[in-house]
């Protein structure tokens, strides 16, 4: 793959304090561009300067929300050096949701190639303060002037890039998750395991609610019984139920996150008793009743490890480990992070450099 780069001709200015970044909403002078074409297969490689891109009222996307996406980070390094945590990782899951939406499959190696390419270019967009990173977002999306139910024969992929502070305001405070009991996110068989925009669209009424109620995410429950903990609407979710490790199993409606999965390796390796299996919210409800639930967390790409200090279901309000981050969820949260950002050594192989 062939990638023609076009620069800017007027660099923005890169944000002054970078302890004011927010999240998502700040975007690197350039983004990558690749087309789709039926019969051609994906061409026209090209890193353009960021701006908004003109499609046709008709593209599918709009209205049959035929689209996939990713999340990853670039970190800065004390020496100043950048790197990736698990990318390839990002790219295999890419496919299995493209997979899904009917989407045709991106070579890995093609979008590891893309991801470096501008990485490199905006290289200086990478933030070095403590907690910061270049949060980068691949996605495909349907592009046919089409009014009409069936796959496309046209797509874009993209990468635009965001440097980015935490993803709660909070930073590793605990955080308020509300139990939506109304509302379900994903059934198996569905698009739950995929990272597509409906997923997230599905779960905006159960993310309203928990905000009225002051709460900064919700944990979904399963989609027949509404009663097997699923996961929250940016994380996976784990418990530490007397001494064990639980996350719910993968059974088709959960994503399979990058932490998710580099957590339960940690404590693996770590000599943990890991399970992940089917848990309802009543076990949970009655591991607090009884002393037993040491700590909950969350994880993901946005907020690496998150630590959960309220559950509310109904009106049962459970306050984790005094509202406070437990010792399991201290330890993934510093190993994690400083792998990440270079600080401590990588000893399972997950870190690439630029």
């Amino acid at each position: 793959m062939e990638i023609r780069i076009e620069k800017i001709a007027s660099p923005k200015a890169k944000p002054e304090d970078e302890s004011k970044l927010g999240f998502g909403h700040i975007f690197t002078d350039h983004m990558f561009i690749m087309d789709y074409d039926a019969g051609k297969g994906w061409h026209d490689a090209r890193i353009v300067p960021f701006g908004d891109i003109s499609i046709s009222p008709a593209s599918m996307v709009l209205h049959y929300a035929q689209e996939i996406f990713e999340g990853l980070k670039a970190y800065r390094t004390p020496d100043g050096g950048i790197q990736f945590f698990r990318p390839i990782e990002n790219f295999k899951r890419l496919n299995v949701s493209a997979e899904r939406l009917v989407i045709p499959q991106l070579p890995v190696e093609d979008g590891l190639k893309a991801l470096h390419a501008l990485v490199e270019l905006d290289k200086d967009w990478v933030p070095s303060a403590e907690g910061t990173s270049l949060y980068i977002r691949p996605f495909i999306f349907a592009d046919d002037p089409y009014i009409g139910v069936r796959p496309a024969e046209h797509y874009y992929f993209m990468i635009i890039m965001s440097p980015s502070g935490a993803y709660y305001a909070s930073g590793l405070d605990p955080v308020g998750i509300y139990v939506e009991t109304n509302y379900v996110r994903s059934v198996k068989g569905g698009t739950g395991f995929t990272k597509t925009g409906g997923n997230y669209a599905a779960s905006l009424a159960g993310q309203d609610e928990a905000h009225r109620q002051n709460y900064s995410q919700v944990l979904w429950l399963d989609g027949i019984e509404r009663k097997y903990i699923e996961e929250v609407g940016s994380m996976n979710i784990f418990f530490v139920i007397d001494g064990e490790v639980v996350t719910p199993e993968l059974r088709g409606s959960v994503l399979s996150g990058i932490t998710r999965k580099s957590s339960l390796e940690l404590c693996r390796k770590w000599g943990m008793k890991v399970s992940e299996r089917a848990i309802t919210i009543q076990e949970v409800a009655e591991a607090y009743d009884s002393g037993k639930l040491e700590e909950v967390f969350g994880t993901g790409t946005a907020a690496v490890i998150s630590p959960v200090g309220r559950l509310k279901w109904g009106d049962k309000i459970m306050e984790i480990n005094g509202n406070k981050i437990g010792a399991v969820t201290q330890r993934l949260y510093d190993t994690m992070t400083g792998m990440q950002y270079g600080k401590l050594p990588d000893d399972m192989g997950w870190i690439e450099k630029l």
